[in-house]
């Protein structure tokens, strides 16, 4: 265990240069700590609570109902541009027809 404490004291060799990548590397020091505090016993209240909800019945069908929600909002999302993509299509077929049968009436 002395070993795994040591690594999480650690510092990564650079900070991320993206503010997305820097947020993910600050969570992930975060949650070293958390975890470290766990196991030496040193760990807040509001620590504890925030991996006992986590670790929740409740909490975990919260996050697979946000995932369903996902689904259906990128299923909503795919419907509409396949909706447009036809519309573009039908309205280049009516152009078309139009196009032939007045050249055609001539």
């Amino acid at each position: 265990m002395a070993a795994k404490a040591q690594k999480v004291t650690q510092m990564p060799s650079r900070p991320a240069k993206d503010p997305i990548a820097r947020e993910k590397q600050l969570i992930a020091r975060a949650v070293d700590l958390a975890e470290k505090q766990l196991i030496d016993g040193t760990a807040s209240p509001s620590v504890i609570n925030h991996y006992l909800k986590a670790g929740s019945s409740r909490e975990q069908l919260d996050r697979e109902n946000l995932q369903k929600q996902i689904s259906l909002l990128t299923a909503k999302v795919e419907a509409i541009n396949n909706d447009k993509d036809a519309a573009a299509s039908a309205k280049q077929a009516i152009e078309a027809m139009k196009s032939y049968s007045s050249s055609n009436g001539q």
